[in-house]
């Protein structure tokens, strides 16, 4: 935007440097809350999203530069991109010209609050197709070390577990549908992109997934107390060449008959009156342990 003035007998333009750097990125300003393209940033919920394309993958939305310049690199397909940012960082020009082709919407701060529902982190959001999932022959296959979860609900501790696994070095992790998505927003902003950067698939809750893995060479571990549990340092665990660790339910951790098809049941010893960890915690300090001869 420009504005001709008069000062002193002489004309002079002034120029809005912040619309500039708008149109240098191909941003549309935003005023109105009603345009259909913003309909899914509309506090829809993030089970609409992800059933908006049945029986084709639906859409999620990330949050924060780190996390959507991570789907992007991922080669996750954006749709377009909702900002309250005008001055971009080197991240976040970086996004801008990455999606030059995609849409690219901007609001003040108090416009986009009123849309989303929320204050946005960091600024940005950015709505994205979804992949088709692998199945879970596709994603153990090649792998040595990698985890389930088993009915873990809590979108945080799924992130926190996917940013564990990245850090320690497991390759790949299967979750029960009846788990957190791993696309959900918090999810994937906790684990800060993590969850673009390893290898995971979804699979029904019922599915004999210990056998699949067992099929595969696999020694499964599953993280309980029992009368037989053993030390997650134990040699016969860190002996095995393949490995999988079985992750359970924030409140009632993994079903009994899980515990019973495992062929190992490890706990992480503890001082007398404490008796677990978070599964998040949890799962750090396991997937240290079997991994520290590699992290050392």
């Amino acid at each position: 935007m420009s504005v001709v003035y008069q000062v002193g007998g002489k004309m002079k333009l002034w120029m809005d440097l912040a619309w500039c750097k708008r149109k240098r990125f191909g941003m549309t300003e935003i005023y109105r809350l009603d345009l259909p393209e913003l309909e899914i940033y509309k506090q829809r919920s993030e089970v609409q999203l992800l059933r908006m394309n049945e029986p084709a993958p639906g859409i999620f939305i990330c949050e924060s530069a780190k996390v959507i310049r991570r789907a992007l690199d991922a080669g996750y397909e954006p749709l377009s991109i909702l900002t309250a940012i005008n001055e971009p960082d080197a991240e976040t020009a970086k996004i801008y010209e990455m999606c030059k082709d995609t849409p690219i919407y901007y609001g003040g701060d108090e416009v986009l609050r009123e849309l989303a529902g929320y204050a946005l982190t960091g600024g940005i959001l950015a709505a994205m197709k979804r992949k088709p999932l692998p199945d879970i022959a596709e994603v153990i296959r090649g792998k040595k070390l990698v985890a389930i979860l088993e009915n873990v609900q809590n979108p945080t501790n799924v992130g926190s577990i996917f940013r564990s696994a990245a850090a320690m070095g497991v390759e790949a992790i299967i979750l029960t549908s009846d788990s957190a998505d791993p696309l959900y927003k918090r999810a994937a902003r906790v684990s800060m992109g993590n969850v673009f950067q390893i290898d995971w698939t979804v699979i029904d809750k019922d599915t004999d997934y210990i056998s699949a893995l067992a099929g595969d060479g696999f020694a499964t571990i599953a993280m309980a107390l029992s009368d037989n549990s053993v030390s997650i340092s134990d040699p016969r665990i860190k002996a095995e060449e393949k490995q999988a660790v079985i992750l359970g339910n924030e409140g009632w951790g993994l079903k009994e008959e899980t515990i019973k098809s495992s062929k190992y049941v490890a706990k992480i010893p503890m001082k007398p009156g404490v008796d677990s960890l978070n599964v998040g915690a949890a799962s750090a300090v396991m997937f240290w342990e079997l991994n520290r001869s590699v992290l050392e």
